[in-house]
C-alpha cells in the first residue's frame, strides 16, 4: 500500500469520517439498504433473463417477441429493488424508451445490458451516452456470451472502441461470468448497492459479505499510515463498527450502534488490546507505519470474517468461541488479504449456474 493510493480511497475515508457520529451510522447502513438497480437495454438483449436470475425465479414477462415488457416490471427483493425496463428502440414505439428513461433517472446504479449475439451497434453507442448523461453509474454487460465463445475476444474489442469502456461478459441463461464478473463490477461502480444485493440474494450473499470485508480491510490500512499514535484509532473504530453494521444488515439483522461495539468488544478485546500493536508500531519511523497499516488490515479482516460466521450461524456463535473464530481468522488474514484475488468457491458458482427456468430455448432472447 503506498502513498500514491491514498486519493482513490478519499471517499471510502469521507465516509468513516461521518461515521465518526454514531448518530448517523446506523441511518447511513439503513440507507443502503434502499437501494435500487435498474438493468436496462436494447430488445432481446436478456433483461428479463437476467433479472429472473438474479432474484431466483421468474417475475418477468420472458419471451422471443419484441416488446414483451410491456411495462416497467418492478419488484422487491426485500428493500432493494430491480427494474425490468421495456427495451429501447423496439416495435412498439418511442413511449416505451421514454418509460425506460424515466425509470433509470431514479436508479443508484444501471445495468446496460446488450446482445453480443447481435453485436455492439451505434444505437448502443447512444445508449449508453443517453444513459451516462443522467449521472449515475453506469456498467456494461455483454450478454449470451456462451453462443459467441470464438468471436467473443473480437466482439469485446469492437464494442470497447465504440462505447469506450470493455463490457463485462455474461450468460444469464446459464449464469457463466455472473459471479465472477458482473457482481464485482456491479459492487465495484457502486459499492453502496452490496447491503441490499446481499440481504436479498443469499445464494451470492457470502461472496458480497467477504468483498465489503476486504475492502474495509484495505481502507483502514492507508489510514494507519499516518505516524501519530492514537490519532487513526477513533477512524479505525468507526470503520469496524460499520463494516459490522453492514454484515448484520446483509443477514437481515436488526442491531444498532451500542450492539456493534459490544460485538467488536466480544470478538476482539477491548480498545487496548485491540489497537496496541499497531500504534507501538508507529514509535518506528517509515517501516513502523507500514506495519501498522497492515496490522490495521489483518485484525479489520479477522473481525469482519468473525462478524460474517457470527451473523451466518444465526448468531449461536458467542463470547470465548466467537473470539476464537476471530483469532483464528486472524491468523489467515495474511494468507488471504496479501494473495492474487480468486473467484468465489464453486460451490457459490453452483448456485447461479443452475438453468434460471425450465423454459424453452426460444426464450434466452428476451
Amino acid at each position: 500500500m503506498t502513498i500514491s493510493l491514498l486519493p482513490k480511497k478519499m471517499h471510502d475515508i469521507h465516509t468513516l469520517l461521518r461515521a465518526l457520529d454514531w448518530h448517523a451510522v446506523g441511518y447511513d447502513v439503513e440507507q443502503e439498504t434502499q437501494a435500487r438497480l435498474v438493468i436496462v437495454g436494447p430488445v432481446n438483449s436478456g433483461k428479463s433473463t437476467l433479472f429472473n436470475r438474479l432474484h431466483g425465479r421468474k417475475l418477468s414477462a420472458v419471451s422471443a417477441v419484441p416488446g414483451t415488457t410491456k411495462g416497467v416490471i418492478e419488484h422487491p427483493i426485500g428493500p432493494f429493488l430491480l427494474v425490468d425496463t421495456p427495451g429501447f428502440g423496439e416495435v412498439w414505439g418511442v413511449d416505451r424508451a421514454e418509460i425506460a428513461r424515466e425509470a433509470t433517472a431514479g436508479a443508484d446504479l444501471i445495468l446496460l445490458l446488450l446482445d453480443a449475439a447481435a453485436g455492439v451497434r451505434q444505437s448502443d453507442h447512444d445508449l449508453y451516452t443517453a444513459l451516462r448523461a443522467l449521472n449515475r453509474p453506469v456498467i456494461v454487460a455483454l450478454n449470451k456470451a456462451d453462443l459467441v465463445k470464438k468471436d467473443l475476444p473480437w466482439i469485446l474489442e469492437n464494442a470497447e472502441k465504440l462505447l469506450g469502456v470493455r463490457p463485462t461478459p455474461i450468460s444469464a441463461q446459464t449464469g457463466m461470468g455472473i459471479v465472477d464478473g458482473l457482481l464485482p463490477a456491479i459492487l465495484s461502480a457502486q459499492p453502496a448497492v452490496a447491503v441490499a444485493m446481499a440481504r436479498a440474494l443469499p445464494d451470492v450473499r457470502a461472496h458480497i459479505v467477504n468483498r465489503v470485508v476486504r475492502r474495509t480491510a484495505w481502507t483502514n490500512a492507508p489510514i494507519s499510515l499516518q505516524p501519530v499514535p492514537g490519532l487513526d484509532i477513533p477512524i479505525l473504530l468507526a470503520a469496524q463498527t460499520r463494516m459490522v453494521l453492514r454484515i448484520a444488515a446483509a443477514y437481515g439483522e436488526s442491531m444498532n450502534v451500542s450492539h456493534a461495539r459490544e460485538l467488536l468488544t466480544t470478538m476482539a478485546g477491548g480498545l487496548l488490546s485491540r489497537y496496541l500493536g499497531s500504534q507501538l508500531a508507529k514509535f518506528v519511523p517509515g517501516l513502523g507505519w507500514i506495519v501498522s497499516a497492515v496490522i490495521s488490515a489483518i485484525s479489520t479482516w479477522g473481525i469482519g470474517q468473525a462478524a460474517r460466521a457470527h451473523f451466518e450461524a444465526g448468531r449461536t456463535i458467542k463470547g470465548p468461541e466467537l473470539r476464537g473464530v476471530y483469532q483464528h481468522m486472524r491468523r489467515l488474514a495474511p494468507r488471504r488479504l496479501f494473495r492474487r484475488r480468486r473467484p468465489e468457491s464453486d460451490s457459490t458458482e453452483t448456485l447461479l449456474l443452475e438453468p434460471a427456468t425450465p423454459e424453452s430455448p426460444e426464450s434466452e432472447t428476451v
